[in-house]
């Protein structure tokens, strides 16, 4: 996939129809620059601005995204004669055509000043009320094979309601709400509500809980309330949870990997690609998976800031995040032992993880103020243990290890022994587990070069991998 993607890949979808995207487009500006000091006539800071850029904003970004995969989109939106309007229709992506409604007033424009990438204060301004849908816009929801709804608020989605119920009664129609907005149409496949949105829009009978139990009971009554199929609301940066009518068994989809950053545009992201999988196919669970990774994967990759300005060359959509690397590693490292701390390092295959690889990996970072887990390759495991080894891939054991309170970093090592990937990390602890003598370990010698320790810490009694694989292999009877 190519462009402003969705992280779907390079489907695209299955009707041969396009994917119409209906809402309200806004134009977004973004001032950038550096606060480090205060005005001396009022207590605000004085932002040094380094560089501007412009987007299309609301469904003109959800419209965006949704073409990133090379998909035929099409956006139904309010437009007019005023500078703010002409940007957008020059901004967007080659992929999305436009069936405009006319628009009486301004196109809204909203304006954020960031330091340091964070917001310090968003003007809004402009607004208009669109008008009546002509014919181009009535064929284009006629002929759409899925519809995506961004509802802002500004009465687009009112002004085709109507043509909205009818749609949603044979394809699939994404609706991603606004507390200013038209309730969803009945029928529709998927809602997606944060969980603030969430809360307002069941009022005092959602309550104000913040457990899983509670948006997953408010996302069911919203999809009573709203006859819609499913719900997700979703909750940043813990994922979201998928509820439908009249069912007390709720998904509930974490995000496989965190990120900081501005999460402004993630929401759109979100049902961008939500709206991409059902129209080519998927069901809803499939739907919301995939657009909680996008999202995350979204804010990961700059949110907002790595779309830059439109039109622009076409960057590479946001990717997965990565497992943990070496070069992490390296940067905690600097980043510990310019603070005076202590950086201690532990080493293994981590095959099965078990709760003596738990136990020792807690002992380990007791000893100093950060752990670092040096884990062999695929092919340094090979040649330690056997062919049918490793049982799991080095990727996957180094995420399972990221996942773990006690490990501050992870680094993989292709050799029998990890003495190089040492010398480069330099560690003041090296941590062993299992039977060993400290002179016994050839990684000793490396460590006392740069005046490091060696520590051996013993592994719970009875645990080992080859015992839970041979185990597994032959169950008692």
């Amino acid at each position: 996939m190519t462009g402003h993607g969705t992280g779907r890949g390079t489907s695209r979808a299955t009707s041969g129809k396009p994917l119409v995207v209906v809402g309200d487009v806004l134009l977004d500006e973004d001032v950038e620059g550096v606060a480090a000091r205060l005005a001396p006539d009022a207590p605000v800071p004085v932002v040094e601005v380094a560089g501007r850029r412009s987007r299309p904003g609301g469904a003109g970004l959800a419209a965006a995204l949704a073409a990133g995969d090379g998909r035929e989109v099409v956006l139904v939106t309010a437009l007019g004669g005023d500078p703010a309007s002409d940007a957008v229709r020059a901004m967007l992506p080659r992929g999305v055509r436009l069936a405009e409604l006319p628009l009486d007033g301004t196109l809204p424009v909203k304006s954020r000043v960031l330091a340091g990438g964070r917001p310090v204060v968003r003007m809004d301004q402009g607004g208009g009320t669109p008008g009546p849908p002509g014919a181009t816009v009535r064929r284009a929801l006629a002929g759409a094979g899925a519809i995506l709804v961004a509802d802002y608020g500004q009465g687009t989605v009112a002004a085709v309601r109507g043509a909205l119920a009818e749609a949603a009664r044979r394809v699939p129609v994404v609706w991603d709400p606004h507390p200013r907005g038209c309730a969803p149409v009945p029928w529709v496949s998927l809602v997606t509500p944060n969980e603030r949105e969430a809360r307002l829009f069941c009022g005092a009978e959602g309550g104000e809980s913040d457990t899983l139990g509670a948006h997953s009971r408010r996302g069911t009554l919203l999809a009573e309330r709203w006859q819609a199929v499913a719900v997700a609301v979703t909750l940043g940066c813990r994922g979201a949870v998928l509820a439908r009518a009249n069912c007390d068994d709720p998904l509930y989809v974490p995000v496989a990997a965190g990120h900081e950053g501005d999460p402004c545009g993630a929401g759109d992201c979100f049902a961008a690609t939500a709206a991409c999988v059902l129209a080519d196919g998927g069901l809803p669970p499939e739907a919301v998976g995939l657009a909680t990774e996008a999202a995350a994967s979204f804010i990961g990759c700059g949110g907002l800031a790595s779309l830059g300005s439109w039109p622009a060359s076409t960057p590479e959509p946001p990717a997965p995040a990565p497992a943990p690397a070496a070069g992490d590693a390296y940067a905690l490292v600097d980043a510990v032992r310019a603070g005076g701390g202590t950086v201690v390092a532990a080493g293994g295959c981590f095959d099965l993880l078990h709760a003596g690889h738990v136990q020792f990996l807690q002992n380990a970072r007791r000893t100093g103020d950060c752990l670092i887990v040096c884990v062999n390759s695929d092919a340094s495991v090979r040649r330690l243990k056997g062919q049918g080894r490793p049982l799991n891939p080095a990727a996957d054991r180094i995420r399972v290890l990221a996942g773990l309170g006690c490990v501050d970093a992870v680094a993989e090592f292709d050799e029998d022994t990890p003495e190089a990937l040492l010398r480069r990390l330099r560690p003041d602890v090296w941590v062993k587990g299992g039977d060993y003598s400290v002179r016994d370990l050839p990684e000793a010698a490396a460590l006392r070069e740069w005046g490091g320790q060696t520590l051996v810490l013993p592994y719970l009694d009875g645990r080992s991998t080859t015992e839970l694989a041979r185990r597994a292999a032959f169950p008692a009877p």
